[in-house]
């Protein structure tokens, strides 16, 4: 019998270790390049749509996840000012409708998980503190540098994140684009909450000019808190250390209520985060080097699906070379063409989500009675295209 092919993945983030997973149960030889010398939280929460779950669900996640994860009812919509509920938007009815669950959880729980099932599998093997350096394309395949060795593979999965080295060496003119917004990302335990907290239900609060989310993680006992401020970027690298007196000096002059500044006020610390995005129509697989996740199209994080694409580009690329082991740039090819409207629509999405959650003024008051006029249910299935999809759509 003829011996695996072998794939290489730089990264060990969730859209490596989801690819290794997705390649190793068609049949490959999986080697994981990991920079990082051990593997850390990188961020806080993640929303995980049916569309992403269902992925999770087939590679075997579904026990290890439902642990560490909590089922939201519904997404309240609520007035940043005063607090009051715009709209309510049925997540327990997507569950039932899609076959899959709505999951949020802490991204350190999804990585843990997700590296468990790797350590498991015998044709998985997690390199760290081992980078792709190099890579070239070779007889039909690719030799990988990393480590100081020389790695031969059938092909090379560059899931390494928005600052991507192997995005650089393909197309070094395709840099991240600040996008003038900054994300405040903080936790709270739940008890440390004053007033009524709803265990399960994601909340979002709209505010002229910018908007917050907070939903519960870690099996419920914490809350993940996400503020949307305008900003230029100044620090060096993509976050750095915040200070809770700048963000409630933002929400003071933007006249938040008492409502989301008790999730504010309950956070230990936060972390300001630039977002950035990649302008995927720029992208395309070159032979048998294909890019998944924040390497190949960074998305602002307005319609929760930054994990769910890298989840459902793991798997789609997977399929694509498990169709023709022997013809590796073929299939990285096709998994490209099959990615792009795709994720192109959801990056416009994300981007026109920013615009209506920062209206202000009569504008604002507009987008509340339209969205109250519609419905928590028609809301929803405004979503269909997104939390519907399937491997091989």
């Amino acid at each position: 019998m003829a011996a695996p092919r072998t794939i290489a993945v730089a990264g060990a983030g969730v859209a490596g270790l989801t690819a290794a997973l997705a390649l190793a149960a068609t049949g490959f030889r999986v080697i994981v390049l990991e920079k990082a010398d051990r593997l850390e939280e990188v961020g806080a929460g993640l929303q995980l749509s049916p569309n992403a779950t269902r992925i999770l669900i087939d590679l075997g996640l579904r026990a290890a996840l439902a642990a560490r994860a909590v089922a939201p009812d519904a997404i309240s919509v609520r007035a940043a000012d005063h607090g009051g509920e715009i709209v309510r938007i049925p997540l327990g009815r997507a569950a039932e409708r899609d076959g899959a669950p709505y999951w949020v959880i802490h991204r350190a729980d999804l990585q843990m998980a997700l590296h468990e099932a790797a350590e498991r599998a015998p044709s998985i093997e997690l390199r760290l503190g081992t980078p792709c350096t190099d890579f070239a394309a070779d007889n039909g395949g690719v030799r990988v540098t990393a480590g100081g060795e020389t790695i031969a593979a059938a092909a090379l999965i560059g899931a390494d994140g928005v600052r991507s080295a192997v995005r650089g060496r393909l197309f070094p003119d395709v840099r991240p684009q600040d996008t003038g917004s900054i994300a405040w990302r903080g936790t709270a335990l739940i008890e440390r909450i004053d007033g009524a907290v709803v265990p399960r239900e994601t909340r979002l609060w709209l505010g002229g000019g910018l908007h917050m989310v907070a939903y519960p993680i870690s099996a419920g006992r914490a809350v993940n808190i996400v503020a949307f401020t305008p900003g230029t970027w100044r620090d060096d690298g993509w976050s750095a250390p915040g200070e809770a007196t700048e963000l409630t000096g933002i929400l003071d002059t933007h006249g938040w209520g008492r409502d989301p500044r008790r999730f504010v006020a309950a956070a230990d610390g936060w972390t300001r985060w630039a977002l950035a995005t990649i302008d995927s129509r720029r992208i395309a697989a070159r032979g048998p080097v294909a890019l998944i996740g924040d390497a190949a199209h960074a998305m602002l994080p307005f319609t929760a699906q930054g994990a769910g694409m890298a989840i459902e580009d793991a798997m789609v690329l997977a399929r694509c070379l498990a169709e023709t082991p022997d013809d590796a740039a073929g299939a990285c090819a096709r998994y490209t063409a099959a990615r792009a409207a795709r994720v192109a629509r959801v990056q416009r999405t994300a981007e026109r989500n920013g615009r209506i959650y920062h209206l202000k003024g009569p504008a604002a008051l507009a987008r509340n009675l339209v969205m109250r006029g519609l419905g928590g249910t028609r809301l929803l299935n405004r979503q269909d295209w997104i939390y519907r999809w399937r491997v091989g759509d």
